[in-house]
Formats: C-alpha cells, sequence, structure tokens
C-alpha cells in the first residue's frame, strides 16, 4: 500500500482507486512512494493507447516512457524518487511517446513531512489542441496584419502628402483625401472592435444590458444606414410578420447581429437582400431570418461558416463577422443556423428569446 493509505496498486479500494480521475479532461498518471503506478484515469487511456489494466502496479518510468525531443529519457531528467527534495512540481512541456506522438505532460509531488515522494502524479494532454490553438493565434495575427496593412497605409499616405503639399490641392482634393482616411480609419475601428469581441465571447465576458427592443425598427433602422451609405434601397425588403411580445435584448449587439448578417448578404450573395421577423411558434420570442438571392452556401459548409476565419472562397474581410454573429445570439440564448433560402440564395436564421429584465 502507498505512503498515504488510500492506493493499493491495482486492486481496486472501497474508493475506487483504478478509476480514480475519470471526470478529469486530462490524463491522470499517479505513482505510489514506491514508483508503482496506482492510478491511470481514462482520458490517460485514450491519449496513450495504453491499457490501465496493463499499467497499474507496474513501475511508471516502464509503464509510460516519455522522452524529449533529443529522444532523451524525462524521467531520469526529472528522477522524481531521488532527485531534489524541494521539488513540487514540474512546469509543462512538450514529450514524446513511445510511437512518436507528442504530448504535454506536467507533474507533481506529494511529499511526507520527510520531504519524501508519497505520490507523483503525470498529467497528460494532448497536443494536438495545443498546436490548433497555435495555428488559430498564427491566423489571427496574420489576418489582423493583412486588414491593418490597407487602411493604415493610406491613412499615412493621404496624411503625409497633405502635411508636405497642404497648399498645392484644392479644397475638393482635401476634401476628398480626407473622406478616404476617414474611412480607412472607421475599418481599423471596425477591425479593433472584432477583435475585442472575439475576446470576450471566448473568455465568456460578453455584457448584456437588456431592455426592451423593438426588432423590426432595429432591422429598418439597419436598413436606413445602409441605403444612407450608398446602397440602393431596392436591394433591401422587410417582412414584419404577427405580433411579438416584449423582447429583452441588448439594444446594441442585436444591431450588430442584423448588421453583420446584412452585409454578409451583401458581399457575398446577390439580388434583394429581405429580412424577415416573426414571433417564434417553438417558445416565447421572435426568430429573424437575413436572405439573399446569390448562390447560397453548399450543404457540406453549413457547419463551418460560424467558424473563425471561414470565408469561403473569398479572402476579402476578416473572416470573424459570422462567429461574432453566433456568440452575440447564444449570449441572448438563442440559436442561428444556416440553410438554403425560399428562393435561393442563403438564409441565416435566428432566435431571440423574450428573456427577463435586466
Amino acid at each position: 500500500m502507498s505512503g498515504d493509505g488510500w492506493f493499493t496498486a491495482g486492486v481496486p479500494s472501497p474508493r475506487g482507486v483504478p478509476s480514480y480521475g475519470d471526470e478529469l479532461p486530462d490524463g491522470l498518471l499517479v505513482a505510489d512512494s514506491h514508483g508503482l503506478v496506482v492510478a491511470f484515469n481514462r482520458r490517460a487511456e485514450e491519449i496513450t493507447g495504453l491499457r490501465r489494466t496493463a499499467v497499474l502496479g507496474r513501475d511508471a518510468t516502464a509503464a509510460l516512457p516519455l522522452h524529449d525531443g533529443e529522444g532523451k529519457d524525462w524521467w531520469k531528467s526529472v528522477d522524481p524518487y531521488r532527485g531534489l527534495s524541494t521539488r513540487t512540481r514540474h512546469p509543462e512541456c512538450g514529450l514524446y511517446l513511445a510511437d512518436g506522438r507528442e504530448v504535454l505532460v506536467t507533474a507533481s509531488y506529494v511529499r511526507d513531512g520527510r520531504r519524501r515522494v508519497q505520490r507523483f502524479s503525470v498529467s497528460l494532454r494532448d497536443a494536438v489542441a495545443r498546436a490548433r490553438r497555435e495555428r488559430q493565434r498564427a491566423d489571427l495575427v496574420s489576418t489582423v496584419a493583412h486588414e491593418l496593412r490597407s487602411p493604415l497605409t493610406s491613412v499615412k499616405g493621404f496624411t503625409a502628402t497633405l502635411l508636405a503639399k497642404w497648399h498645392r490641392f484644392n479644397d475638393d482634393q482635401k476634401l476628398v483625401m480626407l473622406e478616404t482616411v476617414n474611412a480607412d480609419a472607421d475599418r481599423v475601428t471596425r477591425l479593433i472592435t472584432e477583435l475585442l469581441d472575439v475576446s470576450r465571447i471566448e473568455a465568456g465576458r460578453l455584457e448584456m444590458r437588456r431592455q426592451v427592443v423593438d426588432v423590426v425598427a432595429t432591422a429598418r433602422e439597419v436598413i436606413t444606414r445602409r441605403v444612407a451609405a450608398g446602397d440602393a434601397a431596392a436591394r433591401f425588403r422587410l417582412d414584419a410578420r404577427g405580433t411579438l411580445p416584449d423582447l429583452w435584448l441588448d439594444p446594441d449587439k442585436v444591431h450588430q447581429i442584423l448588421g453583420n448578417l446584412v452585409e454578409n448578404a451583401l458581399r457575398h450573395g446577390a439580388g434583394t437582400v429581405t429580412i424577415v421577423v416573426e414571433p417564434d411558434s417553438g417558445r416565447e420570442g421572435a426568430v429573424v431570418s437575413v436572405r439573399d438571392e446569390g448562390e447560397g452556401i453548399p450543404p457540406e459548409a453549413a457547419q463551418r461558416v460560424f467558424r473563425q476565419f471561414w470565408r469561403g472562397n473569398r479572402r476579402r474581410g476578416t473572416g470573424l463577422g459570422l462567429y461574432i454573429v453566433k456568440g452575440l445570439v447564444e449570449a441572448h440564448g438563442g440559436t442561428i443556423t444556416v440553410q438554403q433560402a425560399p428562393g435561393g440564395g442563403a438564409e441565416f436564421r435566428f432566435t431571440l428569446p423574450a428573456g427577463i429584465p435586466a
């Protein structure tokens, strides 16, 4: 029996030790004071491909060989039972299993009053998830750098030209350049806002300022702004059906949801953009659809459109807009899907529960 008295190697104790830690999201190996494996959870089985029954009771160094990138034995380098008695843990590092797959490993000690190791725990995480996150970060940096370069180059160029040659331009020329600078500054502001939204969504820190919102009026305002910005009024249609209940929503976020979906329809769709607002027959709330008359989205891509950086076959934009829309809809307690519109094209359909007062 191990020194702390609550493991018996390979033999189920009243507390079910051999299955200890099965509820944990990470793999876990626990060795007793003699270095014998007394716990190996289900996630550790999945990550390593080793069976619990083949590992329990064995010497940990033989049961789970681990090597660094140069092929050195990790167990020998940390020497948990004869190394420094002041050690309490080992920080996360990338190591390799016997079959060459990388895993992320951390380790910690439980010692008695004489600093002897009573339990040595090894935590295992699949390196695939880390690689995916690193690719996402790299994609984000690349996207941000690309999207910022163009407007900032324009801003720098026009301001430098105006400062150096102000008196050479007439008022109309100056106005055109300043309008361009202003529009490009707006592009930078939108990108920064998108990045902040992504950060808040991923961290679960979206703040909801709920009040009664007229979704039909919000949709009408979105259309009015697009027309004021130069889009033809004939490209838009608003279809309000039935009577909606009082909807306690965040007005700014509802406007952002509709604005992003309409912009997406204009950018990637064709023909008339239709916004349909109707009561939700399934539960108290509203259902809103934004439809276009373009080529639509292939069924096999329907599950990917709400991921970060999804831009289909087009390279315009950051690819964050629909990801943000999904996060904002879900923050209200709603859901969003994409399908083929009745007349062809894409239809983004989302629900907004009535909610409760803030």
